[in-house]
Parts: C-alpha cells; sequence; structure tokens
C-alpha cells in the first residue's frame, strides 16, 4: 500500500556558484526545487515504523518504542501524540518499574474505542462480514449463502448488502472503511473483479464503487489469498516475519507471497493466481479453460472425484480422509498420500522461484492438522533440493474466516495510516 504522502512543498537546496556548476545551470537563473523526500513523507515513514513495531510487539512503551525505531523521546512523542489525539491509540495503566525509581512507564496499545473497520470475506458461494477492531477483535458477524440458481449479480449483491447493513447497524461508532477479500481474480486499482470462475456473473463487477455508493465508506477489495496474508502479517502466524507465503486450498486454490517486509501485488493487484500456473503439461481441464492447472489436482474437485472412485465418501475433506487413514479405511492413507504430493508439488516450484521458506497453509488441507501438513512438507523437502538456509517450514493457518476478515480490515488499516506492507 501506499507508504506516504506525496511532497505537497518545495524545499531549497542551495544554490552553486559558476565554479563546478554544471553549464546548463550557468545560464538559468537559480531555482528552488523540490526535495527528495519531504519532512511529512518521513513523519508518514516513522509513523508507520511505530504502528508495525506495536502489532509485532503488542502493548508497548513509549521509551521501547523509541529505542526500536532510533530516536529519542521527544520525537517518539511527536509520532505518538497525534495517534493517541485521533483515539487511534491509548496509553495503558502504568507499568511497576522492576528497578524501583523513575516514572512508571505506560505501554501504548489500539484503542477499543477506536473506529472500527467493517470487514468483508466474498467468496462464489457466500458472505461473511463481520466488525474488526484495530488489535484484531472481531465482532458482529453475518454471514449468508448465495441462492444456487443465480445466474445474475443482483440477487448476489442483495444478500451482501443485507449482511453489510446488519453489521454496519451493530457499529458503536462509525466504522473507518469497507475491507473485502474476495475470491477470484481482483483489479485492486479500479476495487472491481475480474473474474470468478465459479462465479461468472460476478465477471466485470465493480464492487468496490458499489458497496461505497450504497453505504458512503471508502471500500478496498483485494484477492482472498492476500488477505489472509495480511491478517496472518498483522495478527497469526506470520507476525514479525519478514518473508513467508501463504497457499489456501479448497474448492479453489490460490496464494500470496510478503517479501522483505513488503506484500506482493503486480499491476493492478495481478499475482496470487497459484491455483492457474501450470503443473502437468496438457494435463485435466481446468474451470478456467486451459488444461494442467495446479488447481486440477490440489482441490476438493480433485480430491471428492478420486474418494469416490475408490469407494470412499464422496463429500470427503481433509479432515475426513485424515480419520479415514487413522482407522484403516482401504484406499485411505494411498489417497492421502498422492493428495499431499499434489499440493507439494505446487509449494516446491513456488519455493523455487521465490524461496519462501516459511509457508502457511489455509483452507482444507489445514484441516487435516499435522497429518496432513506433515505429509505435505515431507513431499515438498523431498521435491526442493536443500541449500544453506533452506531449512522449510509450513505451519497451518486459520481454517475458519477470521484471518480472512483481520486481512480485509489490515488492508485498509494499511492505507488509512499509511503504512507500507
Amino acid at each position: 500500500m501506499k507508504a506516504g504522502s506525496t511532497p505537497s512543498a518545495e524545499a531549497g537546496i542551495g544554490t552553486l556558484g559558476a565554479m563546478g556548476a554544471p553549464l546548463d545551470e550557468i545560464a538559468r537563473p537559480a531555482r528552488r526545487r523540490q526535495g527528495l523526500i519531504s519532512s511529512a513523507a518521513i513523519g508518514s515513514a516513522n509513523r508507520g515504523r511505530v504502528l508495525k513495531l506495536l502489532f509485532d510487539l503488542g502493548p508497548t512503551s513509549r521509551a521501547e518504542l523509541a529505542r526500536h525505531v532510533g530516536v529519542n523521546r521527544a520525537t517518539i512523542t511527536g509520532i505518538i501524540q497525534p495517534l493517541v489525539d485521533q483515539g487511534i491509540l491509548v496509553e495503558g495503566d502504568p507499568l511497576r518499574s522492576s528497578e524501583g525509581g523513575g516514572k512508571p512507564a505506560r505501554p501504548l496499545w489500539f484503542s477499543q474505542d477506536a473506529q472500527p473497520i467493517c470487514a468483508v470475506l466474498l467468496m462464489h458461494d457466500s458472505v461473511h462480514t463481520a466488525l474488526v477492531s484495530l488489535d484484531g477483535a472481531i465482532t458482529a458477524e453475518r454471514k449468508a449463502e448465495f441462492p444456487r440458481e443465480a445466474t445474475r449479480v443482483e440477487p448476489i449483491m442483495e444478500a451482501v448488502a443485507a449482511c453489510l447493513a446488519g453489521t454496519l447497524s451493530e457499529a458503536p461508532r462509525a466504522p473507518r472503511a469497507i475491507g473485502v477479500a474476495a475470491g477470484g481474480m481482483i483489479d485492486t486499482d479500479r476495487g472491481a473483479i475480474v473474474t470468478v470462475n465459479l462465479a461468472p456473473m460476478l465477471d466485470g463487477f465493480p464492487l468496490g464503487p458499489e458497496l461505497t455508493r450504497r453505504f458512503g465508506l471508502p471500500t478496498c477489495v483485494d484477492h482472498h489469498p492476500r488477505a489472509l496474508l495480511v491478517g496472518d502479517r498483522w495478527f497469526g502466524v506470520g507476525r514479525g516475519r519478514r518473508r513467508f507465503a501463504v497457499v489456501y486450498t479448497g474448492d479453489v486454490l490460490g496464494g500470496a507471497l510478503f517479501l522483505d517486509d513488503h506484500l506482493y501485488r503486480g499491476p493492478a493487484g495481478a499475482g496470487g493466481e497459484l491455483g492457474h500456473t501450470f503443473v502437468q503439461v496438457d494435463g485435466l481441464p481446468c474451470r478456467c479453460g486451459r488444461r494442467g492447472c495446479w488447481e486440477t489436482i490440489a482441490t476438493l474437485r480433485w480430491l471428492r472425484r478420486e474418494a469416490a472412485a475408490r469407494g470412499l465418501p464422496a463429500a470427503i475433506d481433509s479432515r475426513r480422509l485424515v480419520a479415514l487413514a487413522a482407522e484403516g479405511a482401504p484406499g485411505a492413507a494411498e489417497l492421502l498420500d498422492r493428495y499431499a504430493r499434489n499440493v507439494a508439488v505446487g509449494i516446491a516450484n513456488l519455493q523455487q522461484t521465490m524461496a519462501p521458506n516459511f509457508i502457511v497453509l489455509h483452507g482444507d488441507v489445514a484441516g487435516g492438522g499435522p497429518v496432513m501438513i506433515e505429509a505435505i512438507a515431507a513431499h515438498v523437502r523431498a521435491l526442493v533440493p536443500w541449500r544453506p538456509g533452506g531449512d522449510i517450514e509450513l505451519v497451518a493457518g486459520d481454517i475458519a474466516d477470521a484471518a480472512a476478515l483481520r486481512g480485509a480490515a489490515g488492508l485498509v488499516l494499511s492505507d488509512l495510516l499509511h503504512f507500507e506492507l
């Protein structure tokens, strides 16, 4: 997101004498030039560093923040006080000094009375809305499934609007904005859905502008796996990490990357469509119209087709598959291993390309727990040649919607508070 505001005032850097000045400068009158970095940009960057530290460290005193940021107490007060005055941060009760003496420190943390953010998780078949506080607390949740026979966008938008209206009605104060984590390909510049293979009636829909029109709130729309990653970065297992990846599996497959303390986005929000990277030349047909996509062998659609062929329950998922394998059901252990390898193939390609050694798994395979995670990790380790510093760790993220809702709020927070992801 935006790292700071655009400098709005020019800053003179002085004039050079004729000796040593460039020839084209000698012939022109001295003029004021724009400084490389404005004081506003510096202030915004420092504020972003402070907010990141609070997310990573938890409630922290001004003195500790000053030490971590590398500024003096007066400077940290200049950064913190506007956030306190705006009701974003609040000082807690004084901490007892272990050394006895001196003024007790008061830890700063996000105010429970600050304006919340309205978060939306929009998938191809359902919507989930909630209020999210600045410290990640989720309240006022609403859920709705879309009509299965829906072929137009109108009934879907009415369900979304009804959920949002219900959530907003419970807000103790006007929310700052709406953040949307949406399944499918997203144009983040326009806040529009590009395409959703499982819900083509949403293709091209200007979701962000429509929600702003209906509710009068700024709206940020991004790819669902990117929101999962933001939720992990600020509130979950990715907290404090500078480099990691997220992979989501279920009816669809997607991912996101956090590289050197930055959330990766291509132009207009491109990237993250990992499910449509190729793993089999001329392989199985994909719902996107191509063949051999990773999604054709590593989603619930593949798993359930293969389970039915083996006489296992057709409505199976990773959780149930692990349980059946533990019970010794015929074919279950072999299917679990094959499914784990199919998931691992795409993760190995991602790791070989961008080298994220910490990978968070969300969705169906996370529901399989440690057995499924370790099965996938074992195949990844077998597929990726080891190198120094290359130990790969796979962990399970939240299998519910909480990470995506917190991430949708985090996307908004990053923009409103001007700190870069």
